[in-house]
């Protein structure tokens, strides 16, 4: 890992010569206190003190919906659709959605790669920035609220700038090409670097006590919190679509009106929705919202990726619209 000072007066420069790598997206308010990642060419137009982005980073990696391939079968053809996918730099990203989208590399790159996903990673610059905590982030306690690689840059914010670690090769070129702008750190900065981090874990309120999860989730399978729960849930999928880490999707074939020829495409799913369920035959495997809300939670707290499945960004909280807090839940299943 290598440490530099990007000065306070050079940062709008950095930002320009950003621009070279390709388009720049940033956290953009929308509406009175939500916001986006969205197309950005100043920095002004962003809003780096943002605590969330209603839709996690993770859709520049996995299309909400993308053609996977177009066929004839009157001709027994079948064209594979791999779209151009453009270079960008994803300018402003936090630790919890960079350990998503580690979670995200392992399930799409690990044995048999993804080459969709492939593609778009490659093209992509992360730059990760310092957050601060709001009364919904428990990222302390799923321990993601620092990240130590998956970033090519991450920024700290000091008093005269921002301190800098460099966190890939992408990165070390970045620097390279703008070692004007970039200073080295001295022991002063690493000293207000150290209090920053210690004064940033302790703005956070939220905890969640992950002993033995798994076992309280497994051991709560006929509880009547998922009744209390389900009674709430409106079954609306939200809680997936703003989730970094979930990965359901379903994959569609849509028929030209010659019935022969027509396209598959891949599209977002969610295991809130009914019909996520619906095999050949009309059964549905997880037919009740009990079911389903209980398999949501079930997911979250696996750790059949080596790591849970949540990384304490709060979204799931905040979006739903029937007010579920997730921490909440588990801590009713934890007995707390």
């Amino acid at each position: 890992m290598m440490y530099l000072k990007l000065p306070r007066e050079d940062f709008d420069a950095f930002f320009k010569n950003l621009q070279e790598y390709g388009k720049i997206y940033g956290p953009v308010k929308a509406g009175s206190s939500a916001y986006n990642f969205k197309e950005v060419t100043t920095l002004d137009e962003m809003d780096l003190s943002y605590n969330r982005t209603i839709v996690p980073p993770k859709k520049f990696f996995v299309g909400l919906k993308e053609k996977i391939f177009e066929f004839d079968e009157k001709r027994a053809e079948f064209r594979e659709v791999i779209e151009d996918d453009p270079r960008k730099v994803i300018f402003g990203i936090h630790s919890c959605d960079i350990h998503a989208l580690k979670l995200l590399d392992k399930i799409y790159l690990e044995d048999m790669a993804d080459k969709y996903y492939l593609e778009r990673r490659r093209n992509a610059i992360l730059i990760g920035i310092d957050c601060h905590p709001d009364e919904h982030c428990f990222c302390k306690s799923m321990g993601t609220s620092y990240a130590t690689d998956g970033f090519d840059l991450f920024l700290h914010e000091i008093s005269d700038g921002f301190f800098v670690r460099v966190g890939s090769m992408k990165g070390h070129e970045i620097v390279a090409k703008n070692k004007g702008l970039f200073d080295p750190v001295g022991s002063e900065d690493i000293e207000e670097f150290k209090r920053s981090q210690k004064k940033r874990l302790d703005e956070f309120k939220l905890e969640l006590n992950l002993s033995g999860l798994q076992d309280m989730l497994e051991l709560a399978h006929n509880s009547q919190i998922w009744d209390e729960y389900a009674e709430k849930c409106l079954g609306c999928g939200t809680c997936n679509l703003v989730c970094p880490t979930c990965r359901c999707y379903d994959v569609i074939d849509f028929v030209n009106l010659d019935i022969t020829t027509g396209e598959r495409v891949r599209r977002w799913d969610s295991c809130m929705l009914r019909r996520h369920g619906l095999v050949a035959g009309g059964l549905n495997f997880r037919p009740t919202r009990v079911e389903r809300l209980r398999n949501r939670f079930n997911c979250k707290g696996s750790l059949l990726e080596g790591m849970l499945n949540c990384v304490g960004c709060g979204r799931c909280t905040v979006y739903c619209p029937a007010g579920i807090d997730y921490v909440e839940v588990l801590r009713k299943i934890a007995g707390d």
